[in-house]
């Protein structure tokens, strides 16, 4: 079987994790509220019959959230997912998906018994085919429909609660971009225009990292499931003390384009890539959601952004300045914050001084103004491809800081943040259920782990050893073929000089001379032990 034909098979049998799974976007299971698929291994809803899950109410909790939206009732994501769904799957052991047909984060196997621990490695300490894999993996996802999901296009209310289902297919890729746009998109108040912008519940309070962890954890699982690579890890890109995009090269993320600065180069192959959800002031004018259409290519022209802005990307004394925050949220728990790590990595206060900044995009903020083009908008921003290495690092980042610290759970807010940041509220607009502060843990708990944050011994076997390996993996039967064609051919040659010294003429001995019991090697045409030897 080839590859293309194996890679579609994967893709089309294997079920998916994210939102609005198929089965759960009919006009009975809408109105019902009931998103319990059967799951195909057994046949039974959630698996039950094999002991996977059953389907359950979904209770949210009732803690206040904080003055920063102060409607109610008017937006589909408030207490999450009840305006969809009021039931689904809950998974039992390892288990997980909207069927619990997939295992838990670190687990593998038929019964997801196995445990495994994955690392992602830094992007320059990939060998060259591991670089060209990740691209073609990139694209393969780019223009591979998502057999299992769909996005809405419509407000339940525009859906007639229900009775008219509004979703449209999607690329696995979009998806997440998508999802990005879904889960940051303004309210919508009803009329031309009239949305509250300040609501956000993946950003600017303490959900930002919990919720990105799990959207890179959701988003390098459905990778592997659509290419069979089970190994596959999102690289990330260390930006501390950089000067220019050291990514934006054709080998990696596209280089700028000689043509217009604003486009990838057409030496890759992300400047064909066309981005979706990059209109949002369109859409509230229009009162309707981002469909997934393409709306023109991706942009980015690095480094020519309004410098008072961003003057710089961030340095490794950034980085350890923000580490040395001890509290993670603090205040009002948004924007303004103080003090506060989350705060201060997101970019909205200052490395040095801990203090909420104004008219400053810094830390992990820094980096999408920087991109200067499709990744710099909040609700596009995951159109660009190098959003993944970015938040792969801030990512790690977090991980240094948890580790650093061990917070308690209890230190993560559980009333009065922004509207989804809570440590009891569901990720939006993730089925099946994730809690924030259920991610508010280390990564060794979720079956992954940064090559830098290794120790030694290991960080050396994952960013020395391994790309070596790898690049002999790939080419041992070269070497081997090699090997035996150079072993016959001195074989051959051996046999050659073996023969014609054999065929040489003996020297005739002088009369009366006496033969020596051993030959002198310094004898021409000797056949004696020493002068073969």
């Amino acid at each position: 079987m080839s590859l293309p034909l194996l890679l579609f098979f994967i893709q089309f049998w294997s079920p998916s994790l994210q939102q609005f799974p198929r089965p759960c976007t009919t006009p009975d299971v809408l109105q019902s509220k009931r998103c319990c698929p059967v799951w195909p291994g057994d046949g039974s809803v959630c698996g039950s019959l094999s002991g996977r899950g059953f389907c359950q109410d979904v209770t949210v909790s009732d803690l206040p959230d904080g003055p920063q939206y102060p409607h109610s009732g008017l937006d589909d994501r408030e207490r999450w997912p009840l305006v969809f769904y009021n039931q689904t799957c809950q998974c039992a052991g390892n288990y997980m998906g909207f069927d619990c047909g997939e295992c838990k984060f670190g687990y593998f196997g038929a019964n997801c018994g196995e445990r495994r621990e994955s690392v992602r490695r830094n992007i320059f300490q990939l060998s060259v085919s591991e670089r060209q894999r990740f691209i073609s993996y990139l694209n393969l996802a780019k223009t591979s429909i998502s057999p299992d999901y769909v996005i809405a296009t419509g407000t339940y209310a525009q859906m007639n609660n229900g009775s008219t289902p509004m979703f449209a297919n999607i690329s696995v890729y979009d998806l997440f971009v998508w999802m990005h746009y879904y889960v940051s998109r303004d309210a919508l108040l009803g009329g031309p225009g009239n949305v509250w912008a300040d609501i956000d519940f993946a950003h600017e309070s303490a959900a930002f990292l919990p919720w990105h962890r799990v959207y890179l954890l959701f988003w390098e699982h459905e990778i592997r499931k659509l290419t069979g690579d089970f190994n596959f890890t999102i690289p990330y890109w260390d930006w501390r003390d950089a000067q220019d995009c050291q990514v934006c090269t054709d080998e990696l993320m596209g280089a700028r384009s000689p043509l217009n600065p604003n486009l990838i180069s057409p030496s890759s192959v992300f400047s064909s890539w066309r981005v979706i959800c990059s209109q949002p002031e369109d859409y509230n004018q229009r009162e309707v959601l981002c469909d997934g259409s393409p709306e023109g290519p991706l942009l980015r022209n690095p480094g020519n952004h309004e410098r008072k802005r961003v003057p710089r990307l961030p340095t490794s004394a950034d980085v350890e300045s923000v580490l040395s925050l001890t509290d993670y949220e603090t205040g009002l728990m948004d924007r303004r914050a103080n003090m506060s790590f989350r705060n201060a990595l997101e970019g909205f206060a200052s490395p040095e001084s801990g203090l909420a900044a104004t008219g400053q995009s810094l830390m992990h903020n820094s980096l999408h103004v920087f991109m200067n083009g499709s990744m710099s908008s909040v609700q596009g921003s995951a159109n660009d491809p190098i959003f993944l290495l970015h938040h792969a690092f801030i990512d790690s980042i977090f991980e240094q800081w948890l580790r650093r610290h061990q917070p308690p759970r209890t230190h993560y807010p559980t009333a009065n943040a922004p509207i989804g940041h809570n440590d009891g509220y569901y990720m939006v607009p993730f089925i099946p259920l994730y809690r924030n502060g259920d991610y508010f843990l280390s990564t060794k708990a979720l079956g992954y782990e940064y090559a830098y944050l290794q120790d030694p011994s290991q960080r050396f076997v994952q960013e020395f050893l391994t790309p070596y390996l790898e690049q002999a993996r790939e080419i041992w039967r070269w070497l081997l073929a090699a090997g035996i064609l150079g072993a016959a051919v001195a074989g051959i040659i051996a046999a050659i000089i073996t023969v014609a010294c054999r065929r040489r003429p003996k020297r005739r001995k002088s009369y009366g001379e006496r033969q020596p019991l051993l030959n002198s090697s310094e004898e021409e045409g000797s056949t004696s032990y020493q002068t073969t030897l």
